[in-house]
């Protein structure tokens, strides 16, 4: 389950609101969003394998990422069963 979030664009776009710069990602990224406030556990992440569910390192250690696609992820901190800190990022 989605606790809060780390961006405002993000929860806009969970609260299906229109967000210019993830026009191109809407559908997918929305889909990504559901399944992440569906998880209970981490492991629930795991399918569809084309999640790619990885633990990210360097300057974001601690938090964990789903792929929307090759540029952009739904990143996010799991603690306690709940995704905190969600927001989806171009990741290069």
């Amino acid at each position: 389950m989605i606790q809060d979030f780390q961006c405002a664009d993000t929860h806009a776009l969970f609260l299906r609101r229109r967000v210019p710069r993830f026009a191109n990602i809407e559908a997918v990224a929305l889909r990504k969003l559901a399944q992440l406030n569906a998880a209970t556990t981490l492991d629930f992440l795991r399918v569809p394998p084309g999640n790619r569910l990885e633990a990210l390192q360097g300057d974001r250690k601690g938090q964990h990422s789903i792929r929307i696609n090759e540029q952009w992820r739904l990143c996010f901190v799991w603690c306690d069963g709940r995704a905190h800190r969600v927001e989806i990022t171009d990741y290069h």
